[in-house]
């Protein structure tokens, strides 16, 4: 099963649309499969799809908890997420797409991130949540207060450490 919510291009002829998007049980549970995590106990999202040049701008906030494995301790855990969605999509063949041909790319860092480009004449909106939420997660997660207490070996235990015993002067 998986988590959609779609929009057509001409439903914005209208005006903006505002959607609230809540995934079920069954859809978290996908998108938690998806995204390696033990579990995704909510997920919940407010956004506006309006017109932009040629295309759309969808902008909006998630909020999610995660269950995921402490690096650490090795022991589930749950973390609230939060984020903020701000994306443009312009369609195919678009004055406003950005084109990757040539030998050099300029990067930017500051500057707004160029607009995707739409294979068809639909938006998955779902799917822009399901991004960001992404790149929300920690990829190392840690449970609040887990400590890693490594303790060096007391005495050197290579192959070596022994060789250099044997060739050692006995008192």
């Amino acid at each position: 099963m998986s988590w959609d919510r779609l929009i057509k291009l001409h439903e914005l002829d209208r005006g903006p649309v505002r959607l609230q998007l809540l995934a079920d049980e069954s859809e978290r549970a996908a998108i938690a499969k998806r995204l390696g995590l033990r579990g995704l106990p909510s997920l919940t999202a407010e956004v506006t799809v309006k017109p932009w040049l040629d295309g759309t701008e969808i902008v909006g906030r998630f909020k999610a908890v995660v269950e995921q494995v402490c690096g650490v301790s090795l022991e589930p855990f749950e973390q609230p997420l939060a984020g903020e969605i701000d994306v443009r999509v312009v369609p195919a063949g678009s004055p406003h797409a950005v084109s990757h041909e040539g030998p050099e790319v300029e990067l930017d860092l500051d500057a707004p991130d160029a607009p995707d480009v739409l294979s068809g004449d639909a938006i998955d909106v779902a799917a822009y949540v399901v991004e960001h939420l992404a790149l929300e997660i920690d990829p190392f997660p840690r449970k609040p207060g887990a400590t890693f207490d490594y303790q060096a070996p007391e005495e050197e235990t290579s192959p070596f450490a022994a060789l250099k015993k044997l060739h050692e002067p006995k008192p």
